[in-house]
């Protein structure tokens, strides 16, 4: 009995000298995104950027290279980027709560951060890890527009016009079309909430014929 507990206190060791040794070998952020700006290859994989963000690359720049000379690491400061500016009207941002600088790289211009995200002028709630931070398209918000980002209020959400039908009613709608010789389906059929009625002069006419028509069957 207790060499078999002494067995799997070796193996549990073991295992743990494992996992630690794979993960002091595995690369850091600065060896894993390095790049070499003439070839526009990484050098830890060999693979090459694509072609349409060598121009980015050579004009925006990273997120930790704004950070890096910035006073405590830009913490509390707004950050968009490039492709947001582009296709969204409404504001959309992160603002760096924390930052977790890797200090083996040269420059200290890489690492990992936490924030707030604004996304076309929604807040979210929590903080959480901001992504794609070895981008080259990362823009700081001047200080003197940072309040028309905050104070930007979204559009009402449109209200729902149309849902999905129930899947029984699916499957039979879907049943009627191909018994009835159609082709595939283009789009998803789906339920209108609300009725559009022309209030035109056919529509009083038949208004009135069927009024008529419960009037004199009414005993």
């Amino acid at each position: 009995m207790v060499k078999k507990k002494r067995l799997r206190l070796i193996a549990e060791m073991a295992r743990k000298i494992r996992a630690y040794r794979e993960l002091k070998s595995r690369p850091r952020e600065s060896q894993k995104y390095a790049l070499d700006y003439e070839t526009m290859r990484r050098p830890l994989t060999g693979k090459m950027l694509p072609v349409l963000a060598w121009q980015d690359v050579r004009r925006e720049s990273r997120l930790f290279s704004l950070l890096a000379g910035m006073r405590l690491f830009g913490v509390g400061r707004l950050f968009t980027r490039k492709s947001w500016l582009e296709e969204h009207t409404e504001p959309s941002y992160w603002q760096v709560t924390k930052i977790k600088v890797d200090y083996t790289s040269e420059n200290m211009d890489h690492g990992r951060a936490w924030g707030v995200l604004t996304y076309k002028g929604k807040q979210e709630s929590e903080v959480k890890e901001m992504d794609k931070v070895m981008y080259h398209d990362w823009r700081l918000v001047p200080k003197h527009i940072e309040q028309q980002f905050k104070d930007f209020e979204p559009l009402p959400e449109p209200p729902v016009r149309y849902v999905h039908y129930p899947p029984l009613l699916r499957a039979m709608l879907l049943s009627q079309h191909h018994e009835a010789g159609g082709g595939a389906v283009a789009e998803e059929p789906v339920l209108p909430l609300r009725r559009d009625v022309l209030l035109n002069k056919d529509y009083f006419r038949s208004q009135e014929q069927e009024r008529q028509r419960r009037a004199g069957t009414a005993v």
